[in-house]
């Protein structure tokens, strides 16, 4: 007799050992990635269903996420997960069915980097006209570099350029590329950095489609151009680029301009600029000569403005005293008319009447504070009359029923045993009545 536990080792000897090595074609359904790395899945197809698993080991090595309804092909081996006496297959590669895995990865990460807005197109810098310094980023013993450096110095023979190598392909070329453009960024003299490398299949190219490498070009503050593989090829450096050139050389070409080309440039606009200063010298010259021939004219015509001036200013000096005398002669008058209306004599008549007024002010307010004073005097006395404490203060009492407080009019009104309370001039007396005696037993 055999225990659940032996059966189920059995079994999955058995099972490991007849599909150690399976390929299976299915859709994923189910799919969970916990925090530890390892991920679940189903395979299924229209009738039937497997339990998968995908180890982190593995799992760190996929291109491309995978996702619900994904068609795939895998590849891994069969075994027994003992605690739930299931079978599921451990997978070692996941390929998608019809497009290759580098193609549903390059889709991926462009999507995530372009809701990012890592492509936008207001990020982009503008390639200066004319770099002193320019850094590349490639490979020394590709065709890339050569093909670079041919085109610079032909168009520009004193530019300055600094070299940063590095593997363009292989899994360590990413973080390579991504270090040299942080390195060529932190030299304050690099106008403009060519990044790329010469032609090839997608995974040769793919290290430009890491997510480190293109972040590291969004990130530079230095423009940069990309120059990766011929026109035909397209990675997500291009996408994060300020500039994507279709070949190196094409990029060299857009990075500076011929210098042949731009000293005839200057000589055609030298010579231009000569020609015209001449042509307004010779105009400016005919003025001159214009100007000197009026000279004599201008200076009579000064001279009888001059002489007119002065007739003027004579003319203005008279009617300036003119002004001057009749203005002192009419504030003399105002001043006689005001000596006849001075405030002062009136304020000093006014002051000798206030004593007067403040003395019969005083005595009325007196008489009418006695008569006020009467008469609230004889108001308190009306309501002290009125008062219910004045008749509590002739030993009277007023009776209330206790609780609801009803004050007592009748004898009748009350039972025997009922408790009140006598309100006196000075205080309260808690009562109980013993004894009724209403109007008819008097």
């Amino acid at each position: 007799m055999l225990t659940v536990s032996e059966l189920t080792g059995l079994l999955r000897t058995s099972i490991e050992q007849q599909f150690s090595d399976i390929w299976l074609e299915g859709e994923i359904s189910n799919l969970r990635a916990p925090g530890s790395g390892h991920v679940y899945c189903t395979l299924k197809d229209k009738t039937s269903q497997v339990r998968a698993v995908l180890f982190r080991s593995s799992a760190i090595r996929l291109r491309f996420a995978l996702r619900e309804g994904m068609q795939v092909i895998v590849r891994g081996r069969l075994t027994v997960y003992e605690p739930r006496g299931e079978y599921q297959i451990v997978l070692d590669t996941v390929e998608p069915k019809g497009i290759g895995a580098l193609q549903i990865a390059f889709e991926h990460l462009k999507e995530r980097l372009t809701e990012e807005g890592l492509f936008d197109q207001d990020r982009k810098k503008s390639i200066p006209a004319f770099p002193r310094t320019v850094g590349v980023v490639t490979s020394l013993t590709g065709a890339a570099i050569r093909d670079i450096l041919v085109v610079l110095r032909r168009r520009w023979p004193t530019l300055h350029i600094v070299i940063a190598s590095v593997q363009v392909q292989g899994e360590s070329a990413g973080q390579q590329i991504a270090d040299a453009l942080h390195a060529l960024n932190e030299l304050s003299f690099v106008d403009v950095i060519i990044v790329g490398r010469g032609g090839g299949s997608l995974e040769d190219l793919w290290s430009f489609n890491e997510e480190i490498v293109v972040r590291a070009i969004a990130a530079s503050h230095v423009p940069v151009v990309s120059a990766v593989g011929h026109e035909v090829d397209v990675t997500l450096a291009d996408f994060a680029a300020d500039l994507r050139a279709p070949t190196p050389s094409a990029a060299a070409e857009a990075v500076v301009p011929v210098l042949a080309e731009i000293v005839e440039r200057l000589r055609e606009l030298t010579t231009r600029i000569g020609q015209m200063m001449f042509r307004h010298c010779a105009f400016e010259r005919q003025r001159l000569d214009a100007g000197i021939r009026g000279v004599t004219d201008v200076r009579f015509r000064l001279q009888e403005a001059a002489q007119r001036t002065d007739d003027t200013v004579d003319r203005l000096r008279e009617l300036l005293q003119r002004m001057l005398a009749s203005g002192r002669e009419r504030v003399h008058e105002a001043q006689r008319d005001l000596s006849d209306v001075n405030p002062i004599l009136t304020i000093k008549e006014g002051l000798a009447i206030v004593p007067q007024f403040s003395k019969r002010l005083e005595g009325q307010m007196g008489v009418i504070l006695a008569q006020h004073r009467h008469r609230i005097h004889a108001t308190l006395g009306q309501l002290n009359t009125l008062s219910p404490l004045a008749v509590l203060e002739r030993g009277y009492s007023i009776l209330q029923t206790v609780p609801d407080g009803q004050i007592l009019h009748r004898a009748g009104d009350v039972e025997v045993g009922q408790e009140l309370e006598a309100q006196l001039a000075s205080g309260r007396l808690s009562c109980t009545v013993t004894r009724v005696f209403d109007d008819s037993s008097v």
